[in-house]
């Protein structure tokens, strides 16, 4: 195999960023695509097979522009930035960059980070009803809310409802103490968490007394029409099928409707269906209704995060692939 060189410019500002800690970054990308990356001068000398080295110069192209444009390059990124290289599709990244949605309350913008991610905003925009399903991490309920108060702050709604089936994730917590928000907090915690991130506790809770932004327990949407709002059901997988059929009959005029959930976590009892997976059977041919599949390639929490959600997944194909060609008794 014949060596190839290729020598690119690396701007002294942005190389700190994109060689990460201790040059972890550029030693991953080594690593990965079997070259040699040397710095000096405010150049890299990338050493390797003519294939891999073009690779690697694409995908450092990649991290310097993120940088450019003002990102702290994560390992996420590096990760994703490798991937996508075997796919030939470096560019993607930075066409995922483009697209923000927000910032928080501390003025980190909020984008989304894969391929997947992209789609899902896209679908949200185009469709009244999406419904997002994937893994944890993958960061379903964390856009939905972004583009809730994105919309809310726009004036395109005129209040934002999130919900949940309240469902002790297996295990039996008992009676809890305290009113009936004191009761049923726990189980909407993570909502209270991106809202204070995104909005800020101050404004949140302004907001709240007002009456303009709704947490509460899926049980308690029936009998109600929801007008001009912006409703997150999350957890979905742990509705029934007569809740979820309950919670979309409650959509009035000008509202908008994301659904979020992992088929993979459901705590409902044993035998008892999963109401996401009936609507996704239900209505997967009705216009309006928009469908997003996030996958381990979506998640962006800690990289082991995505090792564990991808081991999870090749464990049970392989235990129900197993169980489908274990030879039958024929009974005499």
């Amino acid at each position: 195999m014949s060596l190839n060189e290729i020598v690119m410019e690396m701007p002294v500002e942005h190389a700190k960023n994109v060689f990460g800690q201790f040059d972890f970054f550029i030693k991953k990308i080594e690593k990965t695509l079997s070259v040699t990356i040397v710095a000096r001068d405010g150049e890299l000398k990338i050493l390797g097979s003519q294939v891999a080295t073009t690779k690697a110069k694409n995908i450092i192209n990649q991290l310097i522009e993120l940088s450019k444009r003002g990102n702290i390059i994560n390992e996420q990124n590096v990760d994703y930035a490798i991937s996508l290289s075997f796919e030939d599709n470096e560019e993607a990244l930075v066409e995922i960059d483009k697209e923000l949605i927000c910032h928080t309350i501390n003025g980190k913008p909020i984008k989304p980070k894969t391929i997947g991610q992209k789609n899902y905003i896209d679908l949200i925009k185009k469709n009244m009803i999406v419904f997002s399903i994937g893994p944890a991490g993958t960061g379903k309920t964390y856009l939905a809310m972004a583009m809730a108060i994105t919309a809310f702050k726009n004036n395109e709604v005129s209040r934002i409802i999130l919900t949940r089936p309240a469902i002790e994730a297996g295990e039996k917590l008992g009676f809890l103490p305290g009113d009936l928000q004191s009761k049923v907090d726990p189980y909407l915690r993570p909502l209270y968490d991106a809202l204070y991130q995104i909005m800020g506790p101050e404004s949140f809770a302004r907001n709240m007394e007002k009456g303009l932004i709704e947490v509460a327990p899926l049980a308690y949407m029936r009998g109600r029409t929801l007008d001009n709002a912006y409703i997150i059901l999350d957890e979905a997988q742990n509705t029934t099928p007569a809740q979820m059929k309950m919670f979309l009959t409650r959509i009035g005029f000008g509202s908008k409707v994301i659904v979020t959930g992992d088929n993979t976590q459901k705590d409902l009892p044993v035998g008892t269906k999963s109401g996401l997976e009936v609507a996704m059977k239900v209505l997967k041919k009705v216009e309006g209704i928009g469908f997003c599949t996030l996958t381990s390639q979506d998640v962006v929490r800690h990289p082991l995060v995505q090792k564990i959600v991808k081991a999870y997944d090749d464990y049970e194909s392989k235990s129900n692939t197993s169980s489908n060609t274990k030879p039958k008794i024929r009974k005499r």
